[in-house]
Parts: C-alpha cells; structure tokens; sequence
C-alpha cells in the first residue's frame, strides 16, 4: 500500500467523522428547537438542583407564552445579552407582553439586570434533563466534539429507557391478561356452584311442587263437573 493511498484512506476517514458529527449535531438542534440544545452549569447559583458542570439539555420549543413559576429556563441576561442564565421561575411580572422574573435557587434575592426583566427576546429554552458533572468532558474536549459524545450519552440514555419501557408494557399487558383469564375462569366456576347451591335450587322445586298440586286440583275439579252432569 502506497503512502497516497493511505492519506487518501485517512483524509476520506475524516470526511466521513466530520460530516457525521455535523448531521448529528444539526438534527440535534432541530429536534430541541434551539442553536445549543446543551449548556454546563458554570456557577453555583442554582445548588443543590443543579450542580457545577452538570449538563442542560434545553427544549426551545417549549413555548414562551407557557412558561410557569417554578420552572428552570435557560435565557440571555436582560441588561446585555452577552451571558447565558439557567435560574428558577419566581414570578410573572406582567402578561402583556408577557415578563417574568426569576431567582437562583442559592441566591437570597433576584439581581436586577440578571433575573429581570425577562421577556421572549431573552428566553432560549427550558430546561428538560440534566445530566449530572456530564460537563467534564467540556474542560478535555473542544466543540462540536464534546457536545457529540454527549450526544452519544443520552442517545444511550434514550435507547435504555425506551427499552425499559417497552418491557414495562409487555410485562402490564401480559398480566393483564393473565388476570382476565383468571377472572373469567373464576366466574365460569361461581356459575356451576350456583346451579348446584341448594339455596338457588329450592325455590325452583317448590315451584315444581307447587305446579303439580295445581294440576291435580285441576283434574279433580274436572271429574266433580262430569259426576254432576251424568247425575243431571
């Protein structure tokens, strides 16, 4: 093997890792709605929820408008829009246009400027999984690379919970069925020890009986008319 060879072998390997890295990272950010669908915690501000170098896998589709007190969103700092926030949701300041204000979890107060105001022009996303000191693998490898791997983390992640949900499913199904089964074998059973039950059975013997002293009062009452018609 020639020495271009294996430079046109090594150079078409990078090619290939290059253009996967890009597709991946672009699906990424179309399937959570946002340029960064991933931010590491770079302060304490929001201990103990959230920890230093844990990782924010921010949804950008998650509309501004529903936005609530209590929830963790990631958003550009009001005053100059040159740092990126991730506090808690304290309260709604105004509805029209919509303006919130939020709070570190660790901070005694909100900062002017940093919590407030906040409207849709600052809001990126809200948070919908972290993954926690994930953000490590920030401070060995540069970007896009390390966002990839930890593309890769929560594929993992992903596929292990859908598989365990799917076993879920199949596990509460067949017990389903097997409790169906047990049922109606259970009913099945309770009919046959009605039928045999003396308690549901006398009633219709003493009907029976009763039936036939009828019938004999009939015929009784039958021969009685004919005596008295030959004795006319």
């Amino acid at each position: 093997m020639t020495k271009k060879s294996i430079s046109k072998g090594i150079i078409k390997d990078i090619v290939i890792v290059a253009v996967g890295v890009l597709v991946i990272w672009i699906g990424l950010q179309i399937a959570f709605g946002t340029q960064n669908p991933f931010y590491v915690v770079a302060s304490g501000s929001m201990i103990p929820v959230l920890e230093v170098y844990d990782v924010l896998i921010v949804q950008g589709h998650e509309p501004f408008e529903e936005i609530e007190v209590g929830d963790i969103i990631v958003f550009n700092r009001p005053s100059d829009h040159n740092r990126v926030i991730v506090h808690r949701v304290a309260s709604i300041l105004d509805d029209d246009p919509r303006t919130i204000r939020t709070k570190g979890d660790a901070n005694p107060a909100s900062i002017p400027g940093t919590d407030f105001p906040i409207t849709e022009k600052e809001y990126i996303g809200k948070v919908a999984y972290t993954l926690p000191q994930v953000g490590y693998i920030t401070q060995l490898l540069k970007p896009p690379i390390n966002y990839v791997i930890i593309a890769i983390v929560i594929g993992i992640m992903v596929v292990k919970q859908m598989t365990k949900r799917k076993k879920e499913k199949e596990t509460t199904f067949t017990d389903t069925t097997d409790t169906d089964d047990s049922n109606t074998i259970e009913e099945l059973s309770d009919i046959d020890k009605i039928e045999e039950d003396s308690e549901y059975s006398e009633p219709v013997e003493k009907s029976k009986e009763i039936e036939e002293k009828e019938e004999s009062t009939e015929i009784k009452s039958d021969t009685s008319n004919e005596s008295e018609e030959k004795k006319d």
